[in-house]
This record gives structure tokens, sequence and C-alpha cells, in this order.
């Protein structure tokens, strides 16, 4: 008998990390990559310069967080702004101004909303997220984020950027095992094909709507 196929806290954590380098990638329009090698950690914490967390729920829980260098930080805001049109001038020059803490959050929302979407298509359960918190940390504090999880398993992943510097990811999340039980169509997401089905839908109550505003003309006028 052929074993059910599994799905382990460590393949979820690949997915993650997919999720950063995709996201990030595609922001900044350059080269994110992340190290081969895990590090079991015992905690997870927010550590100089900026931390972000982020904390989920549903189908299992975990926390999310990322510790952006200085270096790091800046480089990827100013990456993301250029590529967005935003004017070199008009730039943030500092990692402690708010506009970096500011777009660093905004990555981590897709970050995670892309991660949470791909689980929930991959492993057909549901994941919610609460809102990306962000702290700019002084190099003597570190700050531990409890979790609250009956098994924890904490894992730290290193990043790069295309400069190479260096920025880290960090999951919390208990341990857990997802077991296929019988085979199932995974739907395609086509983005394009929801937007035409929400064009037609949106045209299709109009006319409905115009039918019944002629309809009512006809009835004043005794037609």
């Amino acid at each position: 008998m052929t074993k059910p196929k599994t799905i382990s806290t460590d393949d979820i954590l690949v997915m993650l990390c997919s999720s950063v380098r995709k996201v990030l990638s595609a922001a900044t329009k350059t080269q994110i990559s992340y190290s081969p090698m895990v590090q079991r950690i015992t905690r997870t914490c927010l550590r100089p310069d900026i931390g972000c967390f982020v904390l989920f729920d549903g189908g299992f829980s975990g926390l999310v967080i990322m510790n952006f260098s200085a270096q790091s930080a800046m480089e990827i805001y100013r990456a993301y702004m250029i590529s967005m049109g935003m004017p070199e001038s008009e730039l943030a020059t500092q990692h402690t101004s708010e506009e970096v803490g500011n777009m660093l959050g905004e990555l981590m929302n897709q970050i995670v909303g892309d991660f949470t979407g791909n689980v929930g298509h991959e492993l057909q359960v549901c994941i919610n997220q609460n809102q990306p918190k962000m702290l700019t940390i002084n190099k003597e504090v570190m700050v531990s984020i409890d979790t609250n999880l009956d098994r924890a398993q904490s894992r730290r992943v290193a990043f790069s950027t295309a400069r190479r510097n260096v920025f880290y990811m960090e999951l919390a999340m208990d341990k857990t095992e997802f077991i296929k039980l019988h085979d199932f169509e995974l739907e395609d997401v086509d983005p394009d094909r929801i937007v035409e089905d929400q064009a037609r839908q949106n045209a299709a109550l109009a006319a409905d709507t115009q039918s019944l505003v002629d309809m009512a003309l006809l009835d004043e006028l005794g037609l």
C-alpha cells in the first residue's frame, strides 16, 4: 500500500521562504536569495535594526519575524521606491524614517498574504493573518514575542540582497504534519480570468439595473 503523502513544518517553511524571495524580488526588481541551510533556534526575537512581525492562525498557528539591518532595509526601500517611480532626491536617508518602516510593513503584508494564499491552495486550509508590526530597535535591545504555541518549532533563514546585505526571516509554529488522505484537484488561479469574470458580473448587474429603470419609466408613461 502506498504511503500517504505528508507535508511537514519544514515543507511549510520552504513555502514561506519562496514567498519572501518572490515578493521582494518582484517589488525591488533585484535578486533576493536565501541560504539552503536552515538554523534551528529556541525562540524567535526582534533584532536590530528593524524588526517586523506578524501572527497568523486558522488551519495552523504561527509567527513570522523579519529582522533587517539598516543597510538591508535601506537597500530594499530605495530599490522598491525607485521601481515605483519615486525620484531619488525625495527618498528617506535614514533607516529610522517612518517611510522605511511603513514600506517594510507593506512588503511583509504582501509576503504573508502570498504565503497564506499558497498554503491555503496547497493544503486546502484557511489561514488568517493580522496586521504586521514594525519596531526600530537599538543594538542593545532584543524583544521576545510570546506565541502561546503548544509544541513550538522555531527556524531562522538568512536572506541576502543584490548587494549582499543580509537580513533574516524567523518562523515559529506548532510542530505539525498534514497527511493527504486522497487526491484532489488544485484549481489554477488566473488573475486575468478573475478580473474578466468580475467585469462580466458588473456589466450584467448594470444591464439588469437599466432594465428595471426602463420598466419603471414605461409604467410612469402608461406604455
